[in-house]
């Protein structure tokens, strides 16, 4: 495993980051104690997960049947298994999220700071633990002024809770303004931004990746394959190993072509479609670690093999050309 700088913090963590959204309603709690022991025998040491994951409608689109299923599930799941001992939460940079509702009322969700105090401190119960390493906004809130938002986060930081704190869904100037403003307030800001990015999906390139470059916070892509669909999708549903429901039909019928040839030069190059994707990101300025999110142990020491992997130009200026990106603004649409 390799490691690196998360954004311009002084945390190292690794270059794959254990994604839990499947943990409760995909996968059982079991499998799911396994898969982390795994990861870190792996030399996986950056883990995410969220508070309201655990839902039956998580992750999205593949809803679970599953009488348990309740927002902070997969939290819990991580708690016992911190509580099981033998160095597991030591080991272990946790990063944990806040912003969707965890209840009815109408202070139970966003970002005010009376529900950053009490959705960390739930957090960090449910976790079984009495500080988290990276604490993330998972979505822009914009009816809470910046002030407020940063007033709270220093108290958490101040009171041991938290010890950095970064983002997710962030526009580029989101980033910018957020950064201004905690440098203002002496503060350190935001070192990371959880953005979609992938082979399929790089409008990122345009303002998100600059800004978070400029402003030193790493980014850790979710959904690096983009729902399975850069995974060798076509090949497992030629041998009957996956069936196409809902939007990935829709995405599949609209991208065939381009995810046939891709599929095509992974061959060609003798290595998964999965790992070619991830090692892509992997060469991206200002990535970090993309969040891979396995549902079994075989899923995850599948994915080892992409920090392996070095992509030559000649296969680079190929994967460009199928799956085209951006320049970086305003430059891709004007002079």
């Amino acid at each position: 495993m390799k490691y690196s700088h998360l954004g311009r913090s002084g945390l190292s963590v690794s270059s794959l980051c254990l994604g839990t959204m499947n943990f409760g309603p995909l996968t059982a709690a079991a499998e799911a104690h396994a898969i982390m022991d795994r990861a870190h025998e792996a030399g996986i040491n950056f883990f995410d997960t969220a508070n309201r994951y655990g839902t039956a409608a998580s992750p999205p689109g593949q809803v679970a049947q599953n009488a348990e299923a309740h927002s902070g599930w997969t939290e819990e799941i991580i708690g016992d298994w911190f509580a099981s001992g033998g160095g597991r939460r030591d080991r272990t940079v946790l990063a944990t999220k806040l912003y969707g509702p965890m209840g009815d009322g109408p202070n139970e969700g966003k970002l005010s700071a009376l529900n950053i105090r009490r959705s960390c401190d739930a957090s960090l119960r449910r976790l079984r633990t009495d500080y988290i390493d990276l604490y993330q906004m998972h979505h822009i809130d914009r009816d809470t002024p910046w002030d407020e938002i940063w007033q709270a986060m220093e108290v958490l930081v101040n009171q041991g809770k938290i010890l950095y704190v970064g983002s997710s869904n962030f526009a580029g100037w989101h980033i910018a303004q957020a950064n201004d403003l905690a440098a203002a307030r002496g503060f350190m800001g935001l070192v990371s931004e959880q953005s979609l990015y992938n082979l399929l999906v790089r409008e990122v390139e345009l303002e998100v990746l600059p800004a978070a470059i400029e402003y030193g916070v790493g980014i850790i892509p979710w959904s690096p394959l983009n729902g399975g669909l850069l995974g060798g999708v076509l090949r497992k549903e030629r041998e009957g190993r996956r069936r196409l429901a809902g939007r990935a039909v829709e995405e599949v019928a609209r991208n065939r072509d381009r995810i046939e040839a891709y599929e095509d030069l992974c061959e060609k190059l003798g290595e998964e479609p999965a790992n070619v994707a991830l090692a892509w990101l992997l060469g991206q300025d200002g990535v970090t670690a993309p969040i891979i999110g396995p549902r079994t142990i075989a899923h995850l020491t599948d994915s080892l093999r992409a920090v392996e992997i070095t992509l030559d130009e000649d296969v680079l200026r190929e994967l460009d050309a199928l799956f085209p990106g951006y320049r970086t603004a305003p430059e891709h649409y004007a002079w």
